[in-house]
C-alpha cells in the first residue's frame, strides 16, 4: 500500500502583506486581551466584538503557518479568492467592532478600553492596506474575489449578518410588510454565500450555464428586492412607534429603537451595493465579453 508523503517547503520572503499580518496577529491579541481583562458579559455586542478580534487573530495565523509551509499551494481551494475575501470580511468585522466597543463600553477612566479601541482601529487600518495591496499586486494571476463584484459580495453578505445582529435584539414584528423585508435579507444573504463558496472551492468552471448572466440576474433581483425592503423597513418600523424619551435620558444606554435606525441605513447600503454590483456585471456581460 503506497503512503503518499507530504513535502514542506518552507517559506523565505517576507512580503508586506506578510508584515501586515503579523502586526495584526499581535494587535488584535492586544485587543481581545485588554477586554477580557475587564469583564465579561452575554451583552451581543460585547460577544460579538470578542468574535471578532479572536476571529480574525486565529484566521491570520492560520493563513501565515499555511503560506509559510507552503500547504497552502495543496489545498483544493483557490488560496487568493481565500485570503482576499478573509482581509475584506475581517476589515468590515473589525470596523464595526471599533465602532460598537466604545460606544457602549469605553469611559473617561477607562484606560484598558480606550487602549482596546485604539488597538482594534489599529486592525482596521492594517486589513484595509492588506485589501488594498492583495488587489494592487503586479505580475499575479487575481481571483475573482479581488475584483470589485467580488469584493462587493463580501460586503453584501457581512452587512446582512450585521442586520440579523440587530434583528435579534428588536424582537417580533406586528406587521407582515417587517417579515418581508426580513426574508429579501435572508435570500440576498444565502445568494451572496453561495456565489463566494463556489468562487473560493473553485466551481464556477463548472457552474452549469452562463454564470457573468446568473450574476446578473441574481444583482437586478436583489436590487429590486432590497428598494423594497428599503421603503418598507422605515415605514413599517417608524410607524406609531416614536424614539422613547428614556434614549434621550440616557444617552449611553442600549436603545433598541435605534437599532431601527441601524437596519434602515445598512437596508440602503445594501441597495447602493447591489447597483454598483449590477453596473459592473452589465459591463461584464455586455461589453467586455464583446471584447
Amino acid at each position: 500500500m503506497a503512503v503518499r508523503m507530504v513535502t514542506l517547503e518552507l517559506k523565505t520572503e517576507m512580503t508586506s502583506v506578510d508584515i501586515l499580518r503579523m502586526t495584526a496577529v499581535v494587535l488584535t491579541c492586544i485587543t481581545f486581551s485588554l477586554v477580557a481583562s475587564v469583564f465579561h458579559t452575554n451583552a451581543t455586542f460585547w460577544t460579538y466584538c470578542m468574535f471578532t478580534w479572536c476571529f480574525c487573530f486565529c484566521v491570520t495565523i492560520l493563513i501565515m503557518v499555511l503560506e509559510f509551509t507552503s500547504l497552502s499551494t495543496k489545498l483544493p481551494i483557490s488560496w487568493n479568492d481565500f485570503t482576499t475575501a478573509f482581509a475584506m470580511l475581517a476589515t468590515m468585522m473589525v470596523l464595526v467592532a471599533s465602532i460598537v466597543y466604545p460606544r457602549f463600553y469605553i469611559c473617561l477612566k477607562c484606560g484598558r478600553q480606550i487602549c482596546a479601541s485604539v488597538t482594534s482601529c489599529l486592525c482596521f487600518i492594517l486589513y484595509t492596506a492588506e485589501v488594498i495591496l492583495t488587489r494592487s499586486r503586479s505580475g499575479e494571476v487575481s481571483g475573482f474575489m479581488s475584483t470589485v463584484p467580488g469584493l462587493l459580495k463580501v460586503l453584501e453578505a457581512f452587512v446582512a449578518c450585521i442586520i440579523f445582529i440587530c434583528l435579534e435584539n428588536i424582537g417580533d414584528f406586528t406587521y407582515a410588510g417587517l417579515h418581508w423585508c426580513v426574508a429579501v435579507y435572508s435570500i440576498c444573504f444565502v445568494s451572496a454565500i453561495f456565489v463566494i463558496i463556489l468562487t473560493i472551492c473553485r466551481l464556477l468552471t463548472v457552474f452549469p450555464g452562463p454564470l457573468d448572466k446568473v450574476l446578473l440576474f441574481n444583482n437586478l433581483l436583489a436590487v429590486l428586492m432590497y428598494s423594497t425592503a428599503a421603503v418598507i423597513w422605515p415605514l413599517y418600523s417608524f410607524r406609531n412607534n416614536p424614539r422613547p424619551s428614556i434614549c434621550d435620558i440616557f444617552p449611553y444606554m442600549f436603545c433598541g429603537w435605534d437599532l431601527l435606525v441601524v437596519i434602515t441605513a445598512l437596508t440602503v447600503l445594501n441597495l447602493i451595493a447591489y447597483i454598483v454590483d449590477s453596473v459592473y456585471c452589465f459591463r461584464m456581460v455586455f461589453f467586455d465579453s464583446s471584447t
